[in-house]
């Protein structure tokens, strides 16, 4: 019965040539298939690192240009502002307009050279442009005055009307000035140019144009802000943000990345090569970068090429190995159909001699086992590349995945935190260590009246403290460059500032550190407490006038209780004289409430000032003990003073009787405090530059919920019940007396119990 054969079948080779045949065709398929991935895979890489390092080199020989051209300008402008210094003020106006029109005809970048006087009017210029003009509020005439002779890339102002602009494009200008000085050295003009900024395209095309026909490459140049100076349509005066800008400022020095511009379905992935220019000899630079970017798939299209080359030589050389492979297996096989006909001849029934080929049988018989084991690890060889491939591509998409992810977190961190600094209801100023604004919220601006980019990059005192505190504020900075903390640090502190207008209003203040390294800066707080120290001056104008109304009568209560108690209307028994005496200390007591009362009204009326002078000041600290000795005696308490050595005649800028209340105060609660039988010691030290007052004690501290308002009015702790209560207002105008002297009272801990108050006077000038 005749077997029916099915189309797969009737394809398949019929013989062992057959066979032979198409196993080498799918041997050579596989390998070359393999290779192509393999070397595709290679070559990528290799092409990435030589075009993005050689686009990295481009980018720093256009850099380079950059700065060595603005280098030639820049001293182009100088020399000529020399050459006008030479020719003095008696110059003639021709001369100076002829020697203006010489320059502008040699050097052609530049669209207009004129000569401001020092009130701003421009005296002469070249081709007449803007002659008679008002200049003195241009940037670039204000900057060379102060010694800041070139400016960023700007559009045209005043020549917008008077210069053609052959592109379409609005006219932009770089500005190079410098002052022109007489023979006392001092300025009597200024020179001012406005450079075209065709001279930046000339150095595009001088560097890129000779890659744009073949590769496609993209040239931008990115101010220090991140505006797109020059570039491909589109992107020219845009602002960006990308890892090639931000590596290329990070101080890389030249480099490549692989990533995405644009968004959605028009991102497309390229090579971006990046340079910083860093200014050149004497001229310091503008902060450009320079990137060239290319489309990675035009980057890789060699590779690709290359891989289709490799993938029709394979293919070639499949269908010549088929062909030789038939041949040889027709040589091959002929032994095995001498076989296969001596097995016909045996099942026809014929009989012959047969004496077999020894060799040919073995070697038909090895090759088929080799055949067979070769076969069996090349497919296996074959799976394990394969595999290994589809591994790679899978941990290099999980790699991928993860670098994406963790970047999209940090920058949705950032977005999340500079979204609650703009959302928040309190100003916020970032300040760096050398106390410059590095940032400035929305609040900010409402509170002080300046926009961001006026304030940042500007000194913080010049623009929000009051000139009297710029002292104070530049000896904080010095104090954590040199100790790593401040006394401002980490606690709420209330400030005086001032808006733009000069007006001078109260804000709180809390201040921490943040960042890492050269990138720490200062994170400041601001909330307006203008409002709430109205009211207290309403409440203070009130105590005030209540106080000067009991001042009186206490006084004339005082005078005849004490008159009582001295016996002048007679001898009075000892139960009478006890109440007298209770009665005499409740009214010195008021009398003290009222004098401190009236003490914080001055306060907060400005008029409570002190008188320093020269003197010496241990001798005061020494009679405020001596006067506080009758008190430490009557609580049991030992009162000691004494200074470190050579400072008994040291003198500070005091105000005698000022001083003496502030230690007053501070010994009476030191000695108010301490426990029977222990010692209040009084020392006076050097503090830096200044000295210190320390007052400690033994008792038993500050508690923590107190110490925030310690130095507030009428605050109090709980005295107990063996203590004198007081009228809370001594440390507050301790503290206000101590501020006026230009110096800072404050508290801490004392090792092995107590507390200790430093008075710290800044040093005598």
């Amino acid at each position: 019965m005749q077997t029916v054969r099915t189309l797969p079948h009737r394809l398949l080779p019929r013989g062992l040539a057959g066979y032979m045949a198409l196993a080498t065709s799918a041997l050579c398929a596989i390998l070359t298939i393999v290779l192509v991935v393999l070397v595709q895979n290679q070559a990528r890489e290799h092409v990435a690192q030589s075009i993005g390092f050689g686009l990295g080199e481009l980018a720093q020989q256009a850099a380079d240009k950059l700065d060595r051209g603005m280098y030639e300008r820049y001293r182009e402008v100088n020399l000529l502002a020399r050459r006008f210094a030479d020719l003095g003020p008696e110059a003639t106006f021709e001369s100076r307009r002829r020697m203006l029109d010489d320059a502008h005809r040699s050097y052609g970048y530049y669209s207009w050279l004129g000569v401001a006087g020092l009130d701003g009017k421009v005296q002469v210029s070249a081709r007449g442009l803007l002659q008679g003009a008002d200049v003195s509020a241009r940037p670039w005439f204000v900057n060379a005055l102060k010694g800041n002779h070139i400016g960023d890339v700007h559009e045209a102002a005043l020549l917008a009307k008077l210069l053609p602009a052959p592109t379409g494009e609005p006219l932009r200008f770089v500005d190079v000035a410098f002052p022109i000085e007489g023979a006392d050295g001092k300025p009597r003009g200024v020179l001012g140019t406005h450079l075209s900024w065709q001279w930046a395209r000339d150095v595009e095309r001088s560097v890129i144009q000779p890659l744009q026909a073949g590769r496609a490459v993209d040239a931008l140049i990115v101010d220090a802000r991140g505006m797109v100076l020059l570039g491909p349509k589109g992107l020219q005066g845009e602002t960006i943000d990308t890892l090639s800008l931000r590596q290329a400022r990070g101080g890389r020095g030249i480099g490549y990345v692989v990533e995405k511009w644009g968004h959605g379905k028009d991102a497309k992935e390229y090579l971006v090569g990046y340079s910083q220019t860093a200014g050149y000899s004497d001229y310091p630079g503008l902060g450009w970068t320079v990137l060239l970017r290319q489309e990675a798939d035009n980057a890789y299209e060699p590779v690709h090429r290359l891989g289709q080359y490799a993938l029709w030589t394979g293919v070639a050389l499949a269908v010549l190995f088929s062909i030789a492979g038939a041949l040889v297996a027709n040589w091959i096989t002929h032994p095995i159909k001498s076989l296969q006909e001596y097995a016909d001849q045996i099942r026809g029934g014929q009989v012959a001699p047969l004496v077999p080929d020894d060799r040919a049988y073995d070697e038909v018989r090895s090759l088929a086992s080799a055949l067979n084991m070769l076969l069996g690890e090349m497919l296996g060889r074959s799976r394990e590349l394969e595999e290994l491939n589809r591994t790679l591509e899978q941990r290099v998409h999980e790699r991928t995945h993860e670098l994406a992810t963790a970047l999209a977190t940090v920058q949705q961190n950032a977005q999340h935190i500079n979204t609650i600094i703009e959302t928040a209801h309190d100003a916020f100023i970032g300040m760096d260590l050398d106390g410059i604004i590095t940032d400035w919220n929305t609040q900010a601006e409402r509170m002080f009246g300046w926009r961001r980019h006026e304030a940042i990059g500007r000194p913080l005192a010049e623009l929000v403290l009051p000139q009297r505190y710029h002292d104070s504020l530049r000896r904080a900075i010095r104090e954590f460059r040199a100790t790593g903390h401040t006394g401002a640090l980490n606690r709420r502190v209330e400030r005086t500032v001032v808006k733009r207008d000069g007006e001078e209003f109260a804000i709180e203040m809390t201040a921490g550190i943040a960042g890492i390294g050269e990138r720490t800066f200062f994170s400041i707080f601001l909330h307006d407490i203008s409002l709430r120290k109205r009211v207290d001056q309403m409440k203070n104008e009130l105590v005030a006038t209540v106080s000067h109304e009991l001042r009186t009568p206490l006084t004339s209560m005082r005078a005849s209780l004490g008159l009582l108690r001295n016996g002048a209307a007679g001898p009075i028994d000892g139960e009478m004289q006890e109440l007298v005496d209770i009665a005499h200390r409740h009214c010195e007591r008021l009398v003290r409430l009222v004098g401190d009362m009236l003490d914080v009204e001055k306060i907060e009326s400005g008029r409570l000032s002190a008188h320093p002078r020269p003197q010496a000041l241990y001798p005061i600290l020494e009679d405020a003990v001596c006067a506080m000795r009758g008190q430490a005696q009557d609580s049991h308490v030992g009162l000691h003073s004494g200074c470190a050595p050579g400072l008994e005649a040291e003198f500070a800028c005091v105000d005698h009787d000022r001083i003496t209340q502030v230690l007053m105060n501070l010994v009476s609660n030191a000695v108010k405090y301490a426990p029977p039988h222990s010692a209040v010691e009084v020392t006076l030290a050097r503090h830096g530059q200044g000295l210190r007052i320390s007052v400690a004690d033994r008792g038993p501290g500050i508690p923590a919920a107190f110490r925030e308002r310690i130095f507030q009015r009428f605050a109090q702790a709980d005295a107990g019940a063996d203590r004198k209560t007081s009228s809370g207002l001594g440390l507050a105008i301790s503290r206000q007396i101590v501020v006026e002297h230009g110096g800072e009272l404050w508290f801490e801990d004392r090792a092995g119990g107590g507390t200790v108050f430093h008075v710290d006077l800044p040093p005598q000038v």
